[in-house]
């Protein structure tokens, strides 16, 4: 059996699968085998030299007056006859010698070892997958299967992005690369027994992507505070800056637009607006309602009818001709400034404020000079 510690060593140094537990498993199997020819009440014990590899199979009897079941006890007698020493209530251990167990250890060895392989080199990448997770990996396309589609992440490894976590109007061709989102690392029953979720929705992708895109984000000198995004469209993303001579939007933007318009491209196309996080809530939903201008924002609280809780609101005043630019097209920036500060946001024109009573500043037109009115058009 030395070519079976052979083997096996040679598996732990290469594979780092552990030769105690295969040989645990080893000797496990065959109590089992034991059990099936001997039957399921003897009572077997098997040993695996650690040194030599060779195999001690030993079936183990109580002595007893009258033997009423011949697979697990003996007569004092027949133990008399083993040896002398032998009394009742003694457990005494019959070699098991058989050409066929011997067939059967060398078969059972072979097939553990092979399935220790396997689990080890699944073990492996399992961990390696998982120390991605809530990070962005780059998968290969292969082909759709129905409405989802198969992506290789390695030679060994692949994962599938179902419809739901699929971005609606991108398509992909097969060898097509894209970037994946890890949204979790699980066991599985499935015959490589773990699953990777991936996602091209989760709003993280967006985060994970400036992260390796700019330099300040990824040292922490700039932090990302909160990110709103629908898939395929738009994302609204606030950022702050810990250095004071670092501005946190230009390092996102880069020169010329170089670091945002990479990401944009990684999402297809997909718009993004960088705003300045502030601490005064007024403020950050002032930015978050970019490119629009803010005229008045009031802060109160209401309740959720359909909750019972009470729910932060923001009352906004905008100018006339900017109302549909707040509000943007089917209401897509107020919902992304919404979900980006977390505050339920009503959006009122300057003359409805009026109208209503709702007493505001009044809006300075120098306050509009930089106006750009080509959003408009994106909206």
């Amino acid at each position: 059996m030395s070519e079976i510690i052979d083997a096996l060593n040679q598996l732990e140094k290469e594979k780092n699968i552990s030769k105690d537990k295969i040989m645990d498993a080893i000797e496990k199997s065959l109590e089992k085998a034991c059990e099936l020819d001997l039957g399921k009440d003897a009572i077997i014990e098997v040993s695996m030299d650690r040194e030599t590899g060779d195999i001690a199979i030993f079936q183990k009897k109580l002595v007893v007056e009258t033997v009423e079941n011949e697979t697990n006890q003996i007569s004092l007698t027949e133990a008399k006859a083993m040896n002398k020493k032998n009394k009742l209530d003694d457990y005494v251990l019959i070699e098991v010698r058989s050409k066929e167990f011997g067939r059967i250890a060398a078969q059972n060895a072979r097939n553990i070892i092979v399935q220790e392989i396997k689990e080890g080199e699944r073990n492996a990448i399992f961990n390696h997958f998982s120390c991605k997770e809530k990070d962005i990996i780059t998968g290969v396309v292969q082909r759709y299967v129905g409405n989802n589609l198969s992506i290789s992440l390695d030679e060994r490894t692949d994962t599938i992005l179902t419809e739901h976590e699929q971005v609606k109007g991108e398509v992909y061709r097969r060898g097509d690369r894209i970037k994946l989102y890890v949204v979790k690392v699980k066991k599985s029953d499935r015959s490589k027994g773990f699953e990777i979720v991936v996602s091209r929705t989760h709003p993280d992708l967006v985060k994970r992507l400036f992260e390796k895109e700019v330099t300040e984000v990824a040292d922490g000198t700039v932090e990302i505070k909160s990110i709103s995004r629908e898939a395929g469209s738009r994302s609204k993303i606030a950022v702050w800056s810990n250095d004071p001579n670092v501005d946190p939007v230009g390092a996102c933007v880069g020169l010329n637009g170089t670091r945002v318009n990479n990401i944009v491209d990684d999402l297809k196309g997909e718009k993004i607006d960088i705003i300045t996080w502030s601490e005064d809530p007024a403020t950050f939903i002032e930015n978050a309602l970019s490119p629009s201008k803010v005229v008045s924002v009031r802060l109160g609280t209401e309740i959720d009818e359909k909750t019972g809780k009470e729910v932060k609101c923001a009352y906004v005043v905008v100018p006339d001709y900017q109302l549909s630019l707040a509000i943007g097209k089917e209401g897509q920036n107020a919902r992304l400034a919404a979900k980006l500060t977390g505050y339920k946001i009503d959006i009122k024109s300057e003359s409805k404020a009026r109208e209503l009573g709702i007493e505001f500043d009044s809006y300075d037109e120098e306050y509009d000079e930089d106006y750009d009115d080509s959003y408009e058009d994106e909206e």
